[in-house]
């Protein structure tokens, strides 16, 4: 519930607070499935929390949502895969924590395992592959959305997520997914 200061005077900064406790961990899954690595989801959302921080000290918002938070979390993920698409390549997939397997049933593990192999094929992918592929799929926006984050036009958004699904198949085979 957002406190209201005077008939149009929001205080943002108690807005943020009383959402905390439930955005933290919204934040923290929408970038764990998209992340490579745990370590760097906790990065990103620590990130996302002191930009969204700094928007309300600037003034810059109108309501404090955790849809609001996601998108900053949005923003945050596409500039890391900009950050690493500068960086060179590494030939190693990070290692899986144990504390990130499921251990409730036989069933749940062949998810696991599908997630697991969808993530490392996107690991395995270059930047703007893998940025194209999980915003189109794993966040559902619709090309032009695409095009508009990664600062293009729809034609050639529209080329990359036909390379990057052709690419992606090629990979997810070479490492026993079924064709």
């Amino acid at each position: 519930m957002m406190r209201v200061m005077g008939p149009s005077t929001i205080d943002h900064g108690a807005a943020l607070l009383e959402i905390y406790d439930d955005a933290v961990g919204e934040v923290f899954v929408y970038l764990r499935a998209r992340c490579a690595s745990r370590a760097l989801a906790e990065d990103l959302t620590a990130d996302t929390f002191l930009a969204a921080v700094g928007q309300i000290r600037r003034g810059a918002v109108e309501t404090v949502t955790i849809a609001w938070l996601i998108g900053i979390a949005r923003h945050k993920l596409i500039d890391e895969w900009r950050r690493s698409a500068r960086r060179p390549q590494s030939d190693h997939l990070d290692d899986v924590s144990s504390d990130d397997r499921l251990v409730d049933g036989a069933d749940q593990w062949d998810a696991v395992i599908d997630q697991r192999l969808v993530g490392s094929v996107l690991a395995e992918l270059g930047p703007h592959h893998r940025s194209a592929l999980t915003l189109r799929y794993l966040d559902d926006l619709a090309v032009a959305e695409v095009a508009d984050h990664l600062g293009r036009t729809v034609e050639a958004t529209e080329t990359l997520l036909v390379r990057a699904r052709r690419r992606f198949r090629t990979v997810y085979e070479q490492q026993g997914g079924v064709s």
